[in-house]
């Protein structure tokens, strides 16, 4: 298996995710309400998942990796594309973390800062993605040999196995301060 395999998986959950927030819009959209519960849930799937451990390994192993060869031009500007496509998705995140915050607190006017926060998630991942699936992956894979690959896949693994350590960490010291 070469390493944007399981990106590529990764991928997949992180659809389903867009989708269940695609649906979440639609009903706040209806009924102009909001579950506070669900936006919590995709707040932590975005930030712990899609952020951290899913652009954790692409920036923290591939493209460390891919900044040691001598790349394309184009793999390069695509890269930084990336790269700060990966910054939009944060800061978009922490609007939603604002905003939601402000509704919780009672300022109803934060509602439409919700959903369009959710709604940039909606339109952003989708095209994200399929760039690094069709376009990104595939090149960026020619660059290294077999047991380089499969090197990286054996860092991908050992990234995540620290993922849930470093989440609960986080949220007891969260929770002691």
């Amino acid at each position: 298996m070469q390493p944007r395999g399981p990106l590529m998986v990764e991928h997949r959950l992180i659809e389903r995710m867009i989708s269940l927030i695609d649906k979440e819009v639609t009903r706040i959209g209806k009924n102009n309400a909001i579950n506070l519960s669900f936006v919590d849930t995709a707040i932590d799937f975005i930030r712990t998942y899609a952020d951290q451990t899913h652009h954790g390994k692409e920036e923290e192993i591939l493209f460390r990796a891919l900044s040691k060869k001598k790349i394309f031009s184009i793999d390069n500007r695509i890269m930084n594309e990336l790269i700060q496509e990966h910054v939009f998705g944060r800061t978009t995140t922490y609007e939603l973390v604002n905003a939601r915050d402000a509704y919780q607190k009672g300022d109803k006017a934060a509602l439409p800062l919700i959903t369009q926060n959710l709604r940039e998630f909606i339109n952003f991942y989708p095209k994200h993605m399929e760039k690094e699936d069709r376009v990104f992956f595939p090149s960026s894979m020619t660059y290294f040999s077999e047991s380089e690959q499969q090197s990286m896949l054996d860092e991908f693994w050992n990234f995540d196995r620290k993922m849930i350590h470093a989440k609960y960490k986080s949220i007891i010291e969260s929770l002691e301060s």
